[in-house]
């Protein structure tokens, strides 16, 4: 997971704008870390782009976990700072679409040792970082996962979907 804006781009392709927009259409909110908000934060509310992907970027609900951050300048952003996963899990109770999560590789670890992420898609790049933030970190407690389906682009990303 380390710093794939240093090296992801080499492997852009319209299949995977394509997956990527339909991700990002099937879902109604965003999920993120804070260091992945921040991020975000400082580009999407400038771009903009015919296929509607800024839109729905900026004008999708965008919930943050975050212990330190003081507001939130992104439109629709609410901060999540106490109670966690009752937050969370409220937020997957109410009707809609999916809640997407970019990135923030320590929420993603947090929630999946309290069961409470439903589906993986993990995007494999056909290059070797060599070191970095791990998905999974060292110590995780083993879960088994169903295969749901794999799509494969030309440029070698293959995206794993588990349940």
């Amino acid at each position: 997971m380390e710093s794939p804006d240093k090296w992801s781009f080499d492997y852009l392709s319209e299949e995977q704008e394509r997956f990527k927009f339909k991700a990002l259409a099937e879902s109604g909110a965003l999920l993120l870390g804070r260091n992945t908000y921040e991020q975000f934060a400082k580009a999407w509310p400038s771009i903009t782009c015919e296929s509607g992907y800024a839109d729905m970027m900026n004008n999708y609900p965008k919930y943050v976990v975050t212990s330190t951050l003081k507001e939130a300048k992104w439109n629709n952003t609410t901060l999540i700072k106490d109670n966690i996963f009752d937050e969370i899990t409220k937020l997957k109770q109410q009707p809609g679409k999916d809640i997407l999560i970019f990135g923030s590789a320590e929420l993603v670890y947090t929630l999946t040792h309290q069961n409470l992420i439903d589906e993986y898609k993990l995007m494999i790049f056909p290059t070797i970082v060599g070191n970095g933030k791990r998905i999974f970190e060292e110590g995780s407690s083993r879960k088994s996962l169903q295969h749901v389906k794999t799509d494969t682009f030309d440029s070698g990303v293959v995206v794993l979907t588990y349940t």
